[in-house]
């Protein structure tokens, strides 16, 4: 790719406009029984019973009754966040983030300059979520003349002045976002001038996605106004991505300053209060994001039905994965042992450091035995199991999305063979992006939303019912749905979809009451990735079901059953090239009868997608600088090659002989939001 020099963020912003939006058709997939399309008929709305509508605009032509797949990104920062101006992208705001995601070719920074990137494939939807924290500061920083401009603060922020105690600028502002109650900077000190800045940044937020929303019958692309609430006390994340439904939202955003550190209750409390209560037609949601790295500080279990009432209204999903690591489980392969589970597949990207310390830039390693079980999203859900049959209620019914948290303004920039790093100056070459910490991150991953039309309606309400899947990056097509009627040949059946909608219930739901004693089936089916001209997808692997419970006592369980699919199909990467070998399946599908249900013990179940194995972004990059994680004299190599370049490149070497998480190969996979069962209330005793 090219390197330009850098250009003022004002010019770039200037050309960005005068090129204006492109609007990039997504392609229907029609895949038989996997999506099958029940026909767009008329746009009226006596023809779609399924959206309720809160928003004014043109029919989509394109409408699906047995909904199809929507892949997009919820979680994306641009230069309206502190952290991402500080790590080099002084280029893309949400207005160019958006035009990325739509296909427009944008520069990300790269070696002190820039290089010029462009999806594969656009995306269906977006929300941009810059950091609310700072919001005012930032643009202050950035505005020459502006009262603070010219504060210590701000001359840090822009690198002109250095920081106390070696801190970097990123740790000198971040710090204060670890302390129990944040503050704001010195760039504020004139009083009103940070909140009137941060008003005007929300505007020009909410006008990006406005700009951007395809209200036209092509339905093209969807944009959610939306922000992230970054609560980091004592340096673990209680982060929360907060979605708008349509454009009625909140005249500020309500981030961690308000809330007095990380207080997610807090939060809900400031968006029922500024949002359901005071606005006609404002609608929201939260989705917490790494919780690998909360410090066991992700799913606290309420105390109160109120509380556990609270999390659920406000939180139908949890991000799954993103560039900072899967949060699925935690398994160490080195140890040969879990935090609360057996599963070795959830070593998959498990981020170091396990957990972080109080000062960013200082990790600590947590011991798996030591590492808190309350960080893993598996383990929140057995929870809720838990607490349910103690409050009522189920506070961790979560669905399932995986997005990028990229900083580069850059959403959806995913592909492993394609690695340009997430995070500005940090990551931006290939030294950086296999040096210390940064080898551990990965490209990211997408969220997938089932939905009559891409609309912000219809992907609003997916969310809310969690018909939603998470992807570690790539698109296979995955259905998944639970009942009591399901044939054991669905398979084979012409309609099998709308036969599942019919007779059983699709991710995200709970099961209906069983009647007669039918046996508990599932119904799962996956399509692979089918890729672009010069980059076809992987072949899949296998399909798994994930099954948690509790028995009365609360103990929980786990087990993961292989459905449909070969673990030992042959397949792997030719080591020189990275160019797969051997065959998996194009499509695989199951139904399946849980072989243990007891209908006295509550429970949950989600698939589990798994890819033919492929080389892992680090390994094609370390090839790249002549370091060949394949080789027996990986180690050898890499000392000379970090000795030439003045860096430490070992980490190209690391195996699952030595390290608890890394390999040469990964396994791309999808994870289908659950479908829980509830038993029947116990018969009240009669005389």
């Amino acid at each position: 790719m090219p390197v330009s020099s850098r250009t003022s963020p004002a010019a770039r912003g200037r050309a960005a406009r005068a090129r204006g939006l492109v609007g990039i058709a997504a392609a229907a997939l029609l895949v038989a029984g996997v999506v099958e399309l029940g026909g767009p008929g008329p746009a009226t709305a006596a023809r779609r019973p399924g959206v309720h509508r809160t928003e004014q605009r043109e029919p989509c032509a394109s409408y699906d009754r047995l909904r199809r797949p929507f892949f997009g990104d919820l979680h994306v920062h641009t230069t309206f966040s502190f952290d991402a101006y500080i790590f080099g992208n002084q280029l893309n705001d949400p207005h160019d983030a958006y035009e990325f995601a739509r296909g427009l070719p944008k520069p990300v920074p790269y070696a002190g300059g820039t290089r010029e990137l462009q999806l594969r494939r656009p995306l269906d939807f977006v929300a941009v979520t810059d950091h609310a924290e700072y919001f005012g500061e930032t643009r202050i920083c950035q505005t020459e003349g502006a009262p603070g401009y010219d504060s210590f603060h701000c001359r840090v922020f822009r690198g002109e002045a250095d920081a106390p105690l070696g801190l970097s600028a990123f740790e000198f502002w971040g710090l204060n976002l670890l302390e129990p109650t944040p503050t704001e900077t010195s760039v504020c000190d004139v009083p009103g001038v940070c909140d009137g800045s941060a008003a005007t940044v929300w505007a020009e937020t909410r006008a990006a996605a406005e700009q951007a929303y395809d209200r036209t019958a092509s339905c093209t692309f969807t944009s959610f106004v939306a922000y992230e609430y970054t609560g980091s006390t004592g340096g673990n994340t209680g982060h929360r991505n907060v979605i708008f439904r349509n454009e009625r939202v909140p005249r500020f955003p309500t981030s961690s300053f308000e809330t007095g550190g990380t207080n997610p209750p807090e939060l809900w409390r400031a968006l029922r209060q500024t949002c359901l209560d005071e606005i006609p037609g404002c609608e929201v949601l939260t989705i917490p994001h790494n919780a690998n790295i909360s410090g066991g500080t992700a799913f606290p279990e309420p105390a109160t039905v109120e509380g556990a009432a609270a999390r659920a209204f406000f939180e139908p999903l949890v991000e799954i994965a993103q560039v900072k690591g899967s949060s699925e489980c935690r398994f160490d392969r080195v140890a040969g042992r879990g935090a609360g589970t057996e599963d070795e597949l959830c070593a998959w990207e498990n981020r170091l450091p396990q957990m972080q310390s109080r000062i960013p830039g200082v990790p600590f390693i947590v011991p798996i035995e030591s590492f808190p079980l309350s960080s893993m999203v598996r383990n929140a859900l057995k929870s809720g199991l838990a607490v349910e049959q103690r409050l009522g209620v189920n506070p961790f019914k979560y669905g399932f999305i995986g997005s990028t948290d990229n900083h580069n303004g850059t959403p959806g920039a995913v592909e492993e063979d394609e690695s340009t790093g997430t995070h500005g100056w940090e990551d931006d070459t290939a030294v950086e992006r296999v040096h210390d910490r940064a080898i551990y991150d990965n490209p990211g991953s997408l969220a997938v939303l089932w939905a009559e039309e891409n609309s912000r309606d219809a992907l609003f309400e997916a969310m809310r019912r969690r018909e939603a899947y998470a992807t570690s990056g790539t698109r296979p097509v995955v259905r998944f749905f639970g009942g009591w009627s399901f044939n054991r040949n669905l398979c084979r059946k012409r309609f099998q979809v709308r036969r599942a909608y019919q007779v059983g219930v699709p991710m995200g739901a709970d099961l209906p009451k069983r009647r007669r004693r039918r046996p508990l089936r599932f119904f799962v089916s996956a399509l692979k990735d089918p890729g672009v001209e010069g980059h076809p997808g992987t072949d899949l692997q296998r399909v798994q079901i994930v099954k948690g419970w509790v028995d009365p006592d609360g103990t929980q369980h786990e087990a993961v059953f292989d459905v449909a699919g070969d673990a030992a199909n042959g397949a792997s990467v030719d080591r020189d090239t990275c160019e797969p070998t051997g065959r998996g399946a194009a499509e695989l599908c199951a139904v399946w009868q849980d072989p243990d249900f007891d209908p006295t013990r509550p429970a949950f179940y989600y698939a589990r997608v798994l890819e033919n194995p492929t080389c892992r972004w680090s390994t094609r990059v370390c090839k790249q600088l002549g370091v060949d994680p394949f080789a027996p004299t990986c180690a050898a190599r890499a000392a000379a090659v970090g000795h030439e370049l003045g860096d430490d490149v070992s980490g190209c070497c690391l195996d699952a002989s030595s390290d608890p998480f890394l390999t040469p190969t990964t396994q791309e996979r999808a994870w289908t939001s659950p479908i829980w069962y509830r038993p029947p209330p116990p018969k009240k005793a009669t005389r």
